[in-house]
């Protein structure tokens, strides 16, 4: 084994331990730490291996192994729905995009050709990047996330056609093979395509046809390492298929995941996969650490501040007013145009392809390609500074809707009408119980109503609508609300103002309970003891044991348990006593279901 190498993946492996936990730490996303940690070691891993390019191709697996979950994840049917924002919003974002910074490249003195060769490079976005973002947020699935997504894969296939374009650009006469591993590239133009065509047809039939047999076959042997090797030679031989007929390799990717999306077994491949999944990713992003030269930053630090600038207002400008025009609009056309703004991982690929025809000079390629990881680079930040500042100034503009005008007053009032909330207003108006119902979400009073129920819209934290509602009259306040901050206001507010209203309240832990004991709340109940001391009852019942001595056991259970807790109050606060309360709690709880279990044996072995 190449000892130098084993010395880089070692510090690989420190670097990202150490920065990645650290930039997670101050919310600054994982891809910036992993940037930071391809910085901190690109010194030691080029003094080792002379050049880190073979680290950057061997990376790039994870943004193929990543397209290839995502079309997992994406049945056709959802393709379909994407359509318009696949090919209408994509499309539009790349060619005017490439136009408008082919027109900046011809105003700051360059040619057209350069100009419009660089403007289809610098107009792809981070896949790896963005995706990985909006994983971490958990907006993969929401407006913005899909939106996003659309974007990203009408440029992964716009590479294709780029590819065959830039060259036609050269004016050297360079000729540079874009598909060298391609078998059909000495075909005819004509028939090149119908090849492509017939590859991804016996890729989608193959994947309907067979693939179910395969990994019934290969799940038979109860070899785990074997089911993976197989997943892995799936997404790897997808992608080697279609480079032989030049094909991107993230989009074939991308077409195996979308062919075994209905797969009975598509579960246990993302299981597989994501782990590789990831640390390729980060991989890939520690190479585009190691490949920024900061020479070329020292040289020129204002030009290249400027245009790292100027790359993101120029294509975040064009996303947002071209997200406008396909309905995604406001704060989540501003996010979509954020997120976006930045150069891509293909970038590099073609700016390489770019200077190699000598479309551009060597200095100028390696101030693009530190733009392009700049601009990366920069991203995460800007996305973190957008939610937490630009969001809620933004969110706050909007126009809201009126509380509704509440013309009853019953004897009980819900706050919050949701899983909670619906059961316990249901069970009280079965019997007759007339309850008036405030709820914050104004799709869930409209989803409310259709079923018949009468409920208002408004925010019980506000003393005038507590009013409006009644509670200076009524005998009970049920606060089934889901934010616990929220609960905590209410009970306070409630006490204050209406002594003489019953409050009780559903705690989500041991800790809200305090706090809702600390504001004064009649009554709580933390909602998720009940359901788990069944599951535990049932558990035991299925393992052998009596049920009626198991029921027993778990009433005890409760009952300790709810006055450990009560007890606890008088000092919550204070860590030490509050821990070693919770050890004796403990040792008396076991100590009261061991003498259970021998009282029950004594009066097992009674004639």
């Amino acid at each position: 084994m190449d000892f130098k190498l084993l010395i880089v993946v070692l510090l690989f492996l420190i670097a990202a331990c150490a920065v990645v936990p650290l930039a997670q730490r101050f919310r600054l996303g994982s891809v910036l730490g992993y940037l930071l940690a391809g910085i901190a070691i690109a010194p030691v891993a080029k003094m080792l291996l002379g050049r880190t390019d073979g680290v950057m191709s061997f990376a790039e697996y994870g943004v193929i192994m990543m397209m290839f979950l995502i079309g997992m994840e994406l049945e056709p049917a959802i393709l379909w729905r994407l359509r318009r924002s696949i090919v209408g919003l994509g499309g539009l974002q790349v060619t005017v995009t490439s136009l408008a910074l082919m027109g900046v490249g011809i105003v700051l003195g360059h040619g057209w050709q350069a100009s419009l060769a660089v403007g289809m490079a610098l107009a792809m976005s981070s896949t790896a990047l963005v995706l990985q973002m909006l994983s971490e947020r958990n907006l993969t699935h929401s407006l913005v996330g899909e939106t996003s997504f659309a974007v990203l894969l009408f440029q992964d296939m716009a590479v294709i056609p780029v590819l065959i374009i830039i060259p036609l650009l050269a004016t050297t006469g360079v000729e540079v093979d874009l598909a060298q591993h391609s078998l059909i590239k000495s075909w005819p133009t004509w028939s090149q395509p119908l090849a492509v065509v017939a590859v991804i047809a016996a890729v989608i039939a193959a994947g309907r046809l067979l693939s179910r047999h395969v990994f019934i076959i290969i799940a038979r042997t109860n070899l785990r390492e074997v089911f993976t090797a197989t997943s892995l030679a799936v997404v790897i031989g997808v992608t080697v298929l279609m480079e032989l007929v030049g094909m991107s390799p993230a989009l074939g990717a991308f077409i195996a995941g979308v062919v075994l999306a209905n797969s009975e077994y598509r579960r246990t491949i993302e299981t597989d996969i994501e782990p590789f999944k990831g640390l390729l990713l980060g991989l890939f992003f520690m190479s585009v650490g190691m490949g920024m030269d900061f020479n070329v930053l020292a040289a020129h630090p204002l030009t290249m501040v400027g245009a790292v600038l100027g790359l993101i207002v120029v294509k975040g400008l064009i996303l947002y007013m071209l997200a406008n025009r396909f309905g995604v609009t406001g704060a989540q056309g501003l996010g979509l145009a954020v997120g976006l703004a930045q150069g891509g991982e293909f970038a590099f690929v073609l700016l390489q392809l770019i200077g190699g025809l000598h479309i551009i000079d060597a200095d100028t390629q390696k101030f693009l390609v530190f733009l392009v990881a700049l601009s990366i680079a920069v991203t995460p930040p800007l996305t973190t500074l957008y939610g937490r500042f630009v969001v809620p100034r933004f969110m706050s503009q909007l126009p809201e809707r009126d509380y509704d005008t509440i013309d009853e007053h019953n004897p009980v009032i819900i706050a919050g009408f949701g899983r909670v909330g619906q059961i316990v207003g249901r069970f009280l108006s079965g019997q007759g119980v007339a309850v008036t119902i405030l709820e914050k979400n104004p799709d869930q009073v409209e989803l409310v109503r259709k079923f018949g129920s009468k409920s208002y819209f408004g925010d019980a934290t506000r003393l005038d609508l507590l009013r409006s509602a009644g509670a200076a009259t009524a005998r009970m306040l049920v606060v089934a609300v889901d934010d616990a901050d929220a609960a905590i206001e209410i009970v306070r507010l409630s006490k204050q103002h209406f002594p003489g209203l019953k409050v009780f309240a559903r705690a989500r832990n041991r800790r809200h309970a305090y706090d809702l004991h600390k504001a004064g709340v009649d009554y709580y109940h933390r909602e998720t003891l009940d359901s788990s001391l069944a599951l535990a009852r049932e558990a035991m019942v299925a393992l052998g044991r009596d049920r009626k001595d198991v029921e027993d056991k778990a009433a005890r259970f409760l009952a300790h348990d709810i006055r450990t807790l009560k007890a606890s109050f008088a000092f919550f606060e204070n860590e030490p006593e509050m821990i070693n309360f919770s050890r004796l709690s403990r040792e008396e709880l076991e100590g009261i279901l061991r003498e259970d279990r021998q009282d029950g044996e004594v009066e097992t072995r009674r004639p």
